[in-house]
């Protein structure tokens, strides 16, 4: 454990991308490509708030391509684990969207048409990349998760279409913010919504009723879920007004509590000596080092490193220079212990252990006004219901 201290500690700017002054898009979403014995794993892929997709070398952060090929905002970004030269994209113009990252820009390689008035603002593909489920805003109404098999769709005079599979409709009853498929098994996948709920499902039943497997209640806005702990059957939660939940799913079948963390507000519960904890990011597993770490920020752009304990989240250690503004996702790549982070100054930067910063660009402050609908931070609390 000392030794990923450590390297948190050291971690330090190795570059950052160059942009034009008068081209200041918020960075939203970003993911890299997985294998690292592919001839294209140095693509690190993120998506703008002007509807496109922004794709670099991840050693250089030089721009390889844009994409462009959503008319309104980019909901998420997923590359396929199975075959690295296809990227997916979700977006509330009622399109899923796959790319050959080997191609220009403007081809599309698919199209995964939702139902009329779907506006996607969530949305994961699973670990076999065979099926691919987003979620939506509430429509009326309801909230849907929608299914594709990810395969090849039917030919048209364009690119391939693929119409949904089905829907799930009755488990949420609001926007469904997230969407996230279990590492190691393609059958599960859990959803969370602005309903306060975190929902996990076995798609491999008949019905949505025998899919549920568990709620989750975090009697707030759901803003960040993912997967945690050695057999991944814990599942963590952030919320829209910055609290933190940790539930272990084992403990469904047992008499032991479900809720190993309820952490209401991270920002009044943490104390930081290095300055103002404003917002929580995300949060990923360390399999070295067996914990989940949590990645926070301050609307100047500090990047503060968070650990799960027993009962709570314990302040490590802070970073700061890399970004003017808040901090919108990152992306933490066990294999060489680097970090990129993105957000509204329009930056992504490349931290590395012991790094020295090569590029001389320095880092734009951004002060406009957001009509980003992605990642909004809204801050509302809804009567929910659920096993806590």
């Amino acid at each position: 454990m000392e030794e990923i201290e450590q390297c948190f500690h050291d971690l330090r700017i190795a570059k950052r991308s160059t942009q034009k002054t008068e081209d200041l898009t918020y960075l939203l979403d970003i993911d890299c490509i997985k294998s690292p014995t592919c001839q294209s794993s140095q693509l690190v892929a993120v998506s703008c708030s002007n509807h496109c997709i922004r794709v670099y070398n991840k050693e250089t952060l030089a721009l390889v391509q844009q994409i462009r090929g959503h008319s309104a905002p980019i909901s998420g970004i997923r590359f396929a684990q199975t075959n690295n030269q296809l990227l997916y994209s979700a977006s509330c113009d009622g399109t899923l969207k796959c790319w050959d990252v080997r191609l220009s820009g403007a081809d599309v390689a698919q199209v995964y048409k939702g139902y009329l008035d779907n506006a996607f603002i969530s949305f994961d593909v699973s670990c076999n990349d065979l099926v691919i489920c987003a979620g939506t805003e509430k429509i009326d109404e309801d909230a849907y998760m929608v299914f594709w098999d990810a395969r090849s769709g039917t030919n048209t005079d364009g690119p391939k279409v693929q119409e949904p599979l089905g829907v799930y409709s009755e488990t949420h009853n609001d926007d469904i913010t997230q969407v996230h498929f279990h590492p190691s098994n393609p059958n599960m996948v859990a959803s969370g919504s602005t309903d306060g709920l975190v929902n996990i499902f076995d798609i491999s039943q008949e019905t949505e009723d025998d899919a549920l497997l568990a709620t989750c209640n975090s009697d707030s806005s759901v803003s960040f879920i993912g997967w945690t702990g050695k057999q991944q059957e814990q599942i963590f939660c952030l919320t829209h007004d910055e609290g933190f939940f940790l539930w272990d799913l084992a403990h469904f079948h047992n008499d032991e509590p479900i809720t190993l963390i309820k952490m209401q507000d991270a920002r009044e519960c943490l104390k930081l000596d290095s300055g103002d904890l404003d917002y929580l990011i995300g949060g990923f597993y360390h399999k070295k080092a067996d914990r989940l770490f949590v990645l926070g920020g301050s609307h100047m752009g500090r990047l503060h490193f968070l650990q799960c304990e027993v009962g709570s989240l314990a302040y490590m250690y802070s970073v700061r220079d890399g970004h003017s503004a808040t901090v919108r996702a990152f992306y933490w790549d066990s294999e060489d212990n680097s970090l990129l982070t993105c957000g509204e100054d329009s930056q992504l930067v490349l931290w590395k252990p012991n790094a020295i910063e090569t590029s001389r660009e320095k880092k734009m402050t951004m002060k406009l006004p957001s009509n980003v609908q992605r990642k909004m931070r809204v801050h509302k609390n809804n009567a929910c219901k659920g096993k806590k």
